[in-house]
């Protein structure tokens, strides 16, 4: 049960980094390939 709970305190905590990292990866992806991502 101890570890249940200290999953459910973590899992947010991953999944913001998680998130950030990729929301960076993205920009830096678009600046360095402009127009890459959004083709028609």
């Amino acid at each position: 049960m101890d570890s249940l709970l200290k999953f459910l305190s973590l899992a947010p905590v991953i999944i913001f980094v998680w998130l950030a990292i990729t929301a960076v990866w993205l920009i830096v992806f678009n600046n360095m390939y402009p127009d890459l991502l959004f083709h028609p």
